[in-house]
């Protein structure tokens, strides 16, 4: 498999003034893959270790953090004669031993000739947790699923993603059924690298939708294994479990009263945050006015979307004969797959926030807005042809954007305030 993630960890080599680098994301989008990988390509030796049940490293972290004492340790843990100049450090499953995250800090100051990266699942939920996390001694690098232009690397169709690297959307247009085709597959299969690689094996979907039903039992596996308070535990299990449900809404703003009768925000503050640390639910703010900066003008209304749309379509029991009919896909639960389609392709190859606007009163929204540079772009996505953009046309009347995106089935063109981009398109530039 080819990650985009590993572009930008060869920049991360590069940089002359590089720190010790964390990548986040939820469990099993393929972190671990990921530094091993680049590891091997990058460097001539890789030094990995998993601190997950392992006292030796317990032990050894919790002296103190003199660098040659704690290189050599690393040493006889992992058997590699580590070298600064050609070895890749890798410590997986950090959030296990709390003084290692605390010791990057001391190699960032004292070492950073030391290649170091680091990931760890639930590592957000832990540095809320972290007294001593190193601020401003590490980079961040976020890891999502696939998306859907690394899918079609996967499968093989690396002409297609070129060509819509490069927008040629004449010659797009003429292969639209191979794309949509392909789109429809990502739907069902989604972006997590086990239910993909299952996919390119097999060609089977329904081996796929097993291995997504594994995944979502480990993520609530997870959840009774890390929350030891029953209250909490069981707020967790109610949003994530309604997040099928609050989607295929009409008005997909998240309804606490739809997990209980009377439940207010406060309630169910902490099990929010604890999805949100583990990566594994989008939260995407309402905001009322598209000024900059976006998060000036957010309310406390929002849209809570999963991690992956081939994981929402394994929650929502979705049939695999939906994949044989037309474009229902596209449509299924008022069009939440296409919503959390879109988001997750944005959320992947953007670094600014995602929000979106809605009237006080409901009678107009607009999907999602994100700031470009200095510019604000509203963003509607349609699930299927018809094209009727009320929403987003009192949104340019009231706020006349620079330009206005329409994602939806229909082929590529410009009209005088908005670009309609194919979903298999879907990107920003």
């Amino acid at each position: 498999m080819q990650r985009d993630i590993l572009n930008k960890l060869t920049q991360w080599k590069a940089k002359p003034n590089r720190k010790p680098l964390i990548i986040q994301g939820a469990r099993q989008v393929g972190k671990t893959w990921a530094m091993r990988h680049f590891g091997k390509q990058a460097f001539e030796q890789v030094a990995y270790i998993n601190f997950d049940n392992n006292p030796r490293m317990k032990a050894l972290f919790s002296n103190d953090y003199d660098i040659n004492r704690l290189i050599l340790g690393l040493k006889i843990e992992s058997g590699v004669d580590i070298q600064a100049e050609n070895t890749l450090i890798i410590f997986d499953e950090i959030q296990e031993v709390p003084q290692a995250l605390s010791s990057l800090k001391y190699f960032y100051e004292n070492a950073p000739q030391f290649y170091i990266i680091t990931a760890g699942s639930l590592l957000g939920v832990s540095l809320h947790h972290q007294v001593s996390f190193p601020v401003g001694k590490v980079d961040f690098l976020p890891l999502y699923p696939m998306t859907f232009h690394e899918f079609l690397a996967a499968l093989g169709k690396k002409d297609l993603v070129q060509l819509l690297e490069i927008q040629d959307w004449t010659l797009i247009t003429n292969l639209k059924s191979s794309y949509i085709d392909l789109l429809r597959q990502y739907y069902f299969i989604g972006g997590m690298p086990e239910a993909v690689k299952t996919f390119v094996e097999t060609q089977n979907f329904n081996e796929v939708r097993q291995i997504q039903r594994h995944l979502l039992m480990a993520y609530e596996q997870d959840f009774s294994k890390h929350i030891h308070d029953g209250h909490t535990l069981k707020k967790v299990r109610s949003i994530w479990a309604s997040i099928p449900e609050q989607l295929a809404k009409e008005n997909k703003k998240f309804i606490y009263t739809q997990l209980q009768k009377g439940a207010r925000s406060k309630d169910y503050e902490i099990a929010l945050q604890w999805l949100k640390d583990s990566g594994l639910v989008h939260c995407v703010p309402r905001i009322k006015k598209p000024h900059l900066p976006l998060s000036a003008y957010q309310d406390n209304a929002f849209k809570l979307f999963g991690l992956d749309v081939g994981l929402l379509a394994a929650q929502s029991h979705l049939d695999t004969t939906t994949l044989l009919e037309g474009n229902r896909i596209f449509t299924e639960f008022k069009g939440a797959l296409t919503e959390q389609y879109v988001l997750q392709q944005l959320v992947a190859t953007q670094d600014n926030p995602i929000f979106y606007w809605a009237t006080e009163k409901g009678t107009a929204e607009v999907d999602f807005v994100l700031q470009q540079k200095q510019t604000v772009i509203p963003i509607e996505v349609k699930a299927e042809e018809n094209l009727k953009a009320k929403s987003l046309k009192v949104y340019v009347e009231q706020f006349q954007p620079e330009k206005a995106i329409r994602f939806s089935m229909s082929d590529y063109r410009e009209q005088d305030w908005l670009v309609n981009v194919p979903l298999y398109g879907c990107s920003i530039h």
